[in-house]
C-alpha cells in the first residue's frame, strides 16, 4: 500500500504545485447566486445552508484540480450546520478523490483511549458493522493536536500506518495568541522546540519510500524564524503551512519551510483563493457573477508566486521528488 507521503510528492510533481486550497464555506462570503438559489428551493433552513456551501466547495473543487495536489476541508464549516452539513461534507470528500485530489480533513482531533481509536478509524480507517468494513469519512489525512502526549497521537498512526492515510500534527500554528503556550520556555527551549523533536521521533513510524514521513506538521507561516528552526529539528517531516495571503503570509515567508533541497512542504490558501472574486485584483475584472474564473486566476497566481520563490532560494520549483533519500 502507497504511504500518503509518497502519494502527496507524486502530486506535487505532477501538478508543478505545493499549494493546498482550503475549503472553508462562510456563507455570508459565498456568491449570491449560489445562496439565492439555494433559499428559493429550501427556504432559509439549515438544509439550504449546507446545499448553498456544498455547492460552492463542489465548483471550486473542480475548478482547483488541475491546478494543485490537494484540498483542506475545514470540518467545522460543515459541522455547523448539524447533520446535513455533516452529510455534504463527506460528499465533498469523495467529490474532490473522484476530481483526482488528496483530502486532508482540518479538525484538530485530539483525545486518548478508545476515543482516540474512534475518530482515527472513522476519519482514515474503517468501521466494523457486524462483519462487513465500512469507511465512514475516507479522507487522505488529518490534522491532529498532540496536546495530550503521545497516547492521542499513537491511535492515529497505527491507523494510518494500516490503511496508507496521513497525520499532521500540530507545532507552531499561525495565530496571534499561539506564543502564550507555543513559545512558553521549559529546559531552556521553547515548547514548539521540544513538540518538533516529539513528532520528529514518532515520524518514524510512517517513512515512505521518498525519506519523509506520513505523520507530518503544521507549521505556520506567519512565524518564518519559528519555521525554519522546527525546520532543522524536522528533516523527515512533510509540513502542512498555512498562513499564506489572507492571514499575511508571504511566498517568502513561506521558504523557510522547506528543506535546502527545496521540498518538504504544502502551502496552504482558503479565502484567499475561493473568495478571490471579493478582492483586487480579481473584483473589478470578474465579480461574483465570474467567481470561478477568479478562483482559477488566484490559484494560478499562487503557484506562480511560490515556485518563482522556489526558483530564487533553491533553484528549483515544485516540480519534482526529493533528490536524495532523506532516511539515515
Amino acid at each position: 500500500m502507497q504511504a500518503f507521503v509518497d502519494r502527496l510528492i507524486e502530486q506535487v510533481s505532477l501538478k508543478s504545485s505545493c499549494a493546498v486550497v482550503g475549503l472553508d464555506p462562510q456563507l455570508e462570503l459565498l456568491p449570491p447566486s449560489i445562496l439565492e438559489s439555494a433559499y428559493t428551493t429550501h427556504g432559509h433552513t439549515l438544509e439550504a445552508a449546507a446545499n448553498a456551501a456544498g455547492e460552492f466547495c463542489r465548483r471550486v473543487t473542480e475548478v482547483v484540480a488541475p491546478h494543485v495536489p490537494a484540498v483542506k476541508i475545514q470540518s467545522a464549516c460543515f459541522e455547523r450546520l448539524g447533520w446535513m452539513g455533516a452529510k455534504v461534507g463527506s460528499e465533498l470528500i469523495r467529490k474532490a478523490q473522484e476530481e483526482g485530489l488528496l483530502v486532508i480533513l482540518d479538525c484538530k482531533r485530539g483525545d486518548v483511549g478508545f476515543t482516540a481509536q474512534a475518530y482515527a478509524e472513522g476519519y482514515l480507517g474503517e468501521v466494523s458493522v457486524g462483519e462487513v468494513p465500512q469507511t465512514p469519512w475516507g479522507v487522505d489525512a488529518i490534522t491532529v493536536n498532540p496536546y495530550l502526549g503521545w497516547d492521542s497521537v499513537q491511535p492515529f498512526v497505527e491507523v494510518a500506518k494500516e490503511h496508507g492515510k496521513g497525520v499532521f500534527v500540530l507545532v507552531k500554528t499561525s495565530n496571534l495568541s499561539s506564543g502564550q503556550v507555543q513559545d512558553l520556555v521549559a529546559e531552556g527551549r521553547q515548547v514548539y522546540a521540544h513538540l518538533a523533536e516529539l513528532v520528529s521521533s514518532w515520524s518514524q513510524e510512517l517513512m515512505g519510500v521518498h525519506g519523509y514521513s506520513s505523520l507530518g506538521a503544521v507549521v505556520a507561516a506567519t512565524y518564518p524564524r519559528d519555521a525554519a528552526r522546527i525546520r532543522t529539528l524536522m528533516p523527515h517531516c512533510y509540513f502542512l503551512v498555512p498562513g499564506y495571503g489572507a492571514q499575511g503570509g508571504t511566498a517568502q515567508d513561506v521558504m523557510p519551510s522547506f528543506n535546502p533541497d527545496g521540498t518538504g512542504a504544502v502551502i496552504n490558501s482558503g479565502r484567499g483563493i475561493i473568495y478571490a472574486y471579493y478582492k483586487p485584483p480579481y473584483d473589478d475584472e470578474f465579480g461574483p457573477e465570474r467567481w470561478e474564473e477568479a478562483v482559477e486566476a488566484a490559484v494560478i497566481a499562487m503557484n506562480d508566486d511560490i515556485n518563482s520563490a522556489l526558483v530564487e532560494h533553491f533553484g528549483r520549483p515544485g516540480t519534482g521528488r526529493p533528490q536524495a533519500s532523506r532516511v539515515t
